[in-house]
């Protein structure tokens, strides 16, 4: 089933005409459960893996040998799921409520050392084929895999992601590795995901407004505050959520690749590629949710009737605090380092 975005509740470049300069374009993936093959473009599925290609492995020195296992994981999603489906008002059965305590339960690897090679979790792979704003991968790859380590343990602070990307030729590849590895425990349930078919969709796009001209940034920001303004004085339980610019306009929620980031949480600040020094480009959003109470306009229609708790999160992958991971990646050499923000 394909997946629609609603038309903007309003005309934004009849609003402000100098956006006109500024749109662009972003593909929205609407991952949504499924059984993806490793032919497939997916979130959460089987890898367009080599057998004869080590499989990603964190090396770093962290510790790894307790938390939960992704088997249960998985399994604790479709219990819950299962329940509320049943009867939305009572929940689980008790019986339920102590098989879901169970599966939440965090196990210990015996003799596990800190710098055991830990099977990094198969995130995404984009085929080129199937979103529209996905660049070509050096030397004409276009098969895009992302990996990361399921342990918030890198960096100087020891609280980073450990986030990695592959480019490859798809048809380049022979015999698939399978089946395909993966870490005995992780660090959280947010780092496994669920096997996701997508339904790739380009919409239009412009960017944060603090990233634009400051007179229309200024205009655009007054417009913001009247919007909320009027709604505060409406003073009407029933009324709906004032429109905003950031939120109904310019950005989408949800996972999707290219267009611009969004800098919601922090300032902006400049992605310059370590290597050359060129400006980065967005290359993909992962986000912990497709829509939330303040950017429900961009609730897809064929999704309208479901209720938020349903469908809003159909990747079970969760970011910082709920949040969402801008990659960015240099336009001049796919090959240097890519960069990323959470927000």
């Amino acid at each position: 089933m394909t997946r629609t975005t609603p038309s903007r509740p309003i005309d934004v470049e009849g609003l402000f005409p100098e956006l006109a300069a500024y749109r662009g374009t972003t593909t929205r993936l609407h991952p949504r459960p499924g059984s993806p093959q490793a032919s497939d473009s997916s979130v959460g599925g089987p890898m367009l893996w080599p057998a004869d290609e080590p499989w990603p492995a964190c090396g770093e020195a962290h510790g790894r040998g307790q938390g939960r296992r992704p088997v249960d994981i998985h399994r604790y999603r479709q219990v819950l799921a299962t329940a509320w489906a049943r009867n939305q008002a009572a929940g689980p059965t008790e019986e339920e409520r102590e098989l879901l305590k169970e599966l939440h339960r965090e196990h210990r690897i015996p003799g596990a050392s800190e710098t055991d090679p830990l099977p990094m979790v198969g995130l995404a792979q984009l085929y080129r084929r199937d979103v529209p704003d996905l660049p070509a991968g050096p030397g004409g790859c276009d098969l895009l895999q992302v990996f990361w380590c399921p342990f918030n343990a890198h960096g100087p602070g020891r609280y980073d992601l450990s986030l990695h990307l592959f480019w490859r030729r798809s048809s380049e590849v022979g015999k698939v590795l399978t089946p395909q590895p993966q870490p005995l425990v992780v660090g959280s349930d947010g780092f496994v995901p669920e096997p996701c078919v997508l339904h790739p969709e380009q919409v239009v796009i412009y960017p944060f407004a603090g990233l634009l001209p400051e007179d229309l940034c200024v205009r655009i920001d007054a417009w913001d505050e009247a919007q909320e303004e009027e709604a505060e004085q409406s003073r009407d339980e029933n009324a709906a959520e004032p429109i905003g610019y950031q939120y109904d306009l310019s950005i989408p929620p949800g996972w999707r690749v290219g267009g611009f980031a969004s800098w919601h949480t922090t300032d902006p600040y400049p992605m310059d590629c370590q290597t050359c020094r060129t400006p980065m480009r967005l290359l993909l959003t992962i986000d912990s949710s497709e829509w939330d109470g303040g950017s429900g306009s961009w609730k897809p229609l064929e999704d309208r009737d479901l209720p938020t708790y349903r469908c809003a999160t159909p990747t079970g992958v969760t970011v910082g605090r709920f949040g969402e991971l801008n990659v960015f990646a240099c336009p001049t050499d796919p090959d240097h380092p890519h960069r990323w923000s959470i927000q």
